[in-house]
């Protein structure tokens, strides 16, 4: 990751309204980890995909931006024995998430009953749903561009992906499972989370914030 792409992407967006989306996705993870009462973000993918780069970049915006709440604790549906012990953590905690918890989904295609059935029990417990997905989006442009391409991630209902979205309070569609610009979706939505709400504009805001990629600090507790 480095300023040149994101700041590529940011032109390539230009007039989409994907970026205002980023930023109102992001807004809303904030205040959610914000909020009186709030317990802290739990941060689940699938089992084929755990979101590892949002992880780091998150615990690093928690760092930057002095809003602790906003290092995540990783979810995962088989964690080995022998893992660190900040990486143990499986789907039980999903189950157990009340009204203070943030539960934030990361799927780039198929979600899977399983994870599912987890999601529909924090929610029915109150917790605050938020889901990032690739799949392909209803009727607006996302980071695969207008003529599709980069790889799509099928239809809404695909894989679960429709019961998610309508599961979630807040969602956004990335449009593309491809690795490359999931990965950079996830990155800018991390970076616009650390960011306070002022008068500056989203297009403003991404451009300050890619001129910090060269020097953000390294995460090793990922």
């Amino acid at each position: 990751m480095d300023a040149v792409r994101v700041s590529a992407l940011r032109e390539r967006l230009t007039g989409t309204g994907w970026l205002e989306a980023v930023g109102g996705f992001a807004g809303a993870l904030r205040r959610s980890v914000e909020r009186r009462g709030a317990s802290g973000l739990l941060l689940v993918g699938t089992e084929a995909y755990e979101p590892w780069h949002l992880a780091a970049h998150l615990d690093d915006e928690a760092a930057w931006s002095d809003v602790p709440r906003l290092a995540p604790t990783l979810l995962r549906h088989r964690p080995p024995a022998d893992a660190p012990a900040h990486l143990t953590h499986d789907l039980r905690r999903l189950t157990e998430a009340g009204r203070g918890a943030t539960v934030l989904v990361v799927v780039p295609e198929a979600v899977g009953a399983p994870l599912l059935e987890r999601v529909h029990d924090a929610r029915r417990q109150g917790a605050t749903v938020l889901a990032l997905d690739g799949g392909a989006p209803a009727g607006c442009r996302g980071l695969g561009g207008p003529d599709g391409d980069g790889e799509p991630g099928g239809p809404a209902d695909a894989g679960g992906l429709g019961e998610l979205r309508e599961l979630a309070h807040e969602r956004l569609t990335v449009g593309t499972a491809a690795e490359q610009p999931f990965d950079l979706a996830q990155h800018l939505v991390s970076l616009a989370a650390g960011q306070r709400a002022g008068r500056r504009s989203v297009l403003d805001r991404l451009a300050a914030l890619a001129g910090r990629l060269t020097s953000t600090p390294e995460i090793s507790r990922w």
